[in-house]
């Protein structure tokens, strides 16, 4: 909603002279405006059509603020229309959403259909997220990050990066580690590079205790260990194989599969005799390197 152009101009001045400011406006009146710098488009919120011609116009956009009829079908629908075309970290706001509880002036809520109802679906889709929600995401579940509700204006902030991704980024010695943890767990992250990414972030932008780093060091190395080549995961593992860490068991355990999943079993045997020839080790690794070792050919 424009009206007669007063919150436009605020927010020209708010963002100051660099911030790209437009206006949509049912009343045709209001492309005037366009001779103070701003873009005026005429086109009604409840129309899907109308938002599509808009966004492949104007592209994406990192604030999305709806101020106009305030109606159910017009608060639904601008949301719905844009959440696709806000950018990283952006945000849609929606204003009056106290109508969600009026009766007058057409607004015929509390209702089924109201705005706030409708941020009840939003909620749910937001935790499909967990991996113990059976729910398949939708696109509500990839965008928002967060949704806040004030008296009046409900925002959803937009990320185009899974919540367990924030967490990583915001150095937090405990949830940082946790949440790429979950990522690695639930396959969350596709990209091999991106998790990667996401591991030399931890390790680097955290202080961690020597045995809680050494373990973060061990799955990086296991992830690697499917796509990698030898000198990149020896690379890897060695902080732990040159050291008498917790995790120099599982460091030589990895080490020794690995050869011999790719039938170099002299170098597997390297490891797995290592492996034997560690004190106070657990049963488990003593069988495993044994049994390895007894698959190997003798040739």
């Amino acid at each position: 909603g424009v009206g007669n152009g007063g919150s436009l101009f605020m927010w020209k001045s708010f963002f100051k002279d660099n911030a790209r400011v437009i206006g949509v406006e049912l009343n045709p009146d209001a492309k005037k405006l366009e001779e103070h710098g701003f873009e005026i488009f005429i086109g009604d919120q409840s129309d899907p059509y109308f938002w599509k011609e808009f966004f492949n116009k104007v592209g994406k956009v990192d604030i999305f603020l709806d101020d106009g009829g305030h109606k159910n079908l017009q608060q639904v629908t601008s949301l719905v229309e844009s959440i696709d075309h806000i950018n990283h970290d952006g945000m849609i706001v929606i204003e009056d959403t106290h109508t969600s509880y009026m009766k007058k002036k057409g607004f015929k809520n509390p209702s089924s259909y109201s705005f706030i109802n409708f941020c009840n679906l939003l909620i749910e889709s937001m935790h499909r997220r967990n991996p113990n929600v059976i729910k398949k995401n939708n696109k509500f579940s990839d965008k928002i990050h967060s949704i806040q509700f004030f008296d009046s204006i409900t925002v959803l902030n937009i990320s185009l990066k899974i919540p367990s991704e924030s967490i990583i980024l915001e150095n937090d010695p405990t949830y940082s580690a946790l949440s790429l943890f979950l990522i690695l767990s639930e396959n969350l992250i596709i990209d091999q590079n991106e998790v990667i990414n996401s591991f030399d972030h931890v390790l680097s932008n955290n202080k961690f205790e020597k045995e809680i780093k050494n373990l973060i060091l061990f799955k990086k190395a296991l992830y690697q260990s499917e796509f990698v080549n030898e000198k990149v995961l020896i690379a890897s593992l060695n902080p732990l194989l040159n050291t008498e860490s917790l995790w120099k068991p599982h460091a030589l355990l990895l080490a020794g599969d690995y050869f011999f999943s790719k039938k170099e079993y002299l170098k597997a045997k390297e490891f797995y005799i290592k492996i034997m020839q560690l004190k106070n080790l657990s049963k488990e690794f003593y069988n495993h390197a044994q049994i390895q070792l007894t698959l190997m050919p003798n040739d």
